[in-house]
């Protein structure tokens, strides 16, 4: 171990606590120890969304008992951040925890300083404690500790408008709901020079969207097992033609510094710092309050045998007649019924069904139209192909009808888009990738995102249209036809929650 490596887990907690504070997202609730027993896991399958859910309060369901002793695996070298005497957080489901052996692993790194002028860091939008992105329940335990003024709270993208009244406590919650509700930030783009659509109808319930600037709300993407990345953004706006993913990362953090922290463009070696900070960030969950142990009996779960993991781009594509559709194979030692328990053994389960049951995929941009099958017999690898970590291989956008008029809730603004060729029309809440290439065939169109870490992340989609895992299932369940059963449903549910 060096010496910054035992630097950073000797780190003072009234140190860190200081810095993450500044970004955010220090609180009791969250940089306590483990706490005593945990939640119940969900036995049955949740139906799909169809509202916004109701804003959660802040967590009160106690976490699961002390981390027990690993097996005998090697440690690595740096836990990330050292605010719990492990480096692990307590999540919704068990435990999560970030690994990271990068000499920029460090306090002193740029990416949890303030580089811009309203007090935000990288770490205001992307907390370890929250898989590196943040959650409703992290927004609001902060948002009633600080009466709604902590540097997350900017109207530069927090707010609904940036011309929303924020005088008042009153005015604050009304103005951030959909931060505080679904933990989305509101990205502001135009509709590109040469589109092939124009903007002939909106309709902003908060009364600011038009062609030069839509409101456009999404979750954070997690700056963490970016190792696995295809495209950067939901939208891929970052990924730049003939670039690596380093420097894609790097244009992001400058765009970044200069939008969300309202600040001057970095250094270079700042920008430096923070891709080799986030490069080598893994994280993952380790423990569920049902299973226990994720590296237990033979499981291989956990972020020491994801940063072993290589990844080259375009692998294991699932139109090569070389694809393997078992994308996860993290539980099968869990799949006999001896000497496992009921809960291990439906985790086993749940994978098995995630890399090899059938599903007909049908209605799908992006991916049908390019194969040039109407419908194609796939299984959820098809779409999550990179072996471990679930992203894709490739820079592939699809629509999978989120943003579609049925799915439009009214929190959300309504966009009518017209084709200037043909004069069809289209209704979204989000044009997506449409509105970085101008194709009217990329309206609602985003990236395959990375699964890892997912319990510690929720809402999911990039509007937060699922609240939880069993809500990612049912969509599917529906949308697809599939056709599991309730069993299966919390089979595939459970093995999600373990990533």
């Amino acid at each position: 171990m060096n010496n910054s490596q035992r630097f950073l887990l000797s780190a003072s907690t009234a140190a860190m606590t200081a810095m993450l504070a500044y970004s955010g997202f220090a609180s009791t609730a969250l940089l306590g120890p483990p706490r005593a027993g945990g939640p119940v896991r969900s036995t049955a399958p949740s139906p799909p969304p169809k509202a916004p859910p109701t804003p959660p309060g802040p967590p009160t369901a106690p976490g699961p008992p002390t981390t027990p002793t690993p097996p005998s695996t090697p440690v690595p070298p740096v836990i990330l951040p050292p605010t719990l005497s492990d480096g692990t957080f307590v999540d919704g489901i068990g435990q999560v925890t970030t690994i990271n052996d990068s000499a920029s692993a460090t306090p002193s790194n740029p990416f949890f300083h303030p580089l811009g002028t309203n007090g935000r860091t990288c770490a205001t939008c992307h907390g370890a404690a929250q898989g590196y992105s943040i959650t409703p329940a992290s927004v609001q335990a902060l948002f009633n500790q600080t009466s709604g003024i902590s540097p997350l709270f900017s109207t530069v993208d927090g707010s609904n408008s940036p011309n929303a009244a924020t005088a008042t406590l009153a005015e604050r919650q009304t103005a951030f709901s959909e931060l505080l509700s679904k933990g989305l930030i509101r990205i502001g783009l135009p509709i590109p020079s040469g589109a092939q659509f124009t903007l002939s109808a909106v309709h902003d319930p908060y009364n600011f969207a038009g062609a030069s600037q839509l409101s456009l709300f999404r979750r954070p993407l997690p700056t963490t097992n970016l190792a696995f990345l295809s495209t950067v953004m939901f939208d891929g706006r970052e990924t730049i033609t003939n670039d690596t993913i380093n420097q894609d990362l790097a244009a992001q953090a400058a765009n970044a510094v200069v939008t969300h922290e309202q600040g001057s463009a970095p250094t270079a070696a700042q920008l430096q710092q923070i891709v080799a900070f986030e490069s080598a960030n893994y994280t993952a969950q380790t423990f569920d309050n049902a299973a226990g142990l994720l590296t237990a009996d033979g499981a291989t779960g956990g972020p020491i045998a994801l940063s072993g993991q290589t990844f080259v781009p375009g692998e294991n594509s699932p139109l090569s007649a070389s694809f393997n559709p078992n994308v996860f194979t993290n539980y099968s030692a869990w799949a006999s019924t001896s000497g496992t328990t009921p809960a291990q053994q439906s985790i086993a389960r749940g994978e098995q069904i995630f890399d090899n049951h059938p599903i007909t995929i049908s209605n799908v941009p992006g991916f049908n139209d390019v194969i040039g099958k109407p419908t194609f017999v796939g299984t959820c690898t098809t779409c999550h192909n990179t072996p471990d970590a679930g992203s894709h291989s490739l820079a592939v956008y699809v629509d999978l009808g989120l943003t579609d008029p049925g799915r439009i809730t009214p929190d959300l603004p309504q966009y009518t888009l017209k084709n200037t060729s043909t004069g069809a029309v289209r209704i979204t809440s989000d044009p997506g990738r449409a509105l970085i290439t101008g194709q009217w065939s990329d309206i609602g169109k985003f990236k395959v995102p990375t699964l890892r870490a997912l319990s510690a992340r929720a809402p999911y989609f990039h509007n937060g249209f699922a609240p939880d895992i069993p809500h990612v299932v049912g969509f599917y369940n529906q949308r697809f036809k599939i056709g599991l059963s309730p069993q299966q449903q919390t089979d595939l549910a459970n093995f999600l929650n373990t990533l």
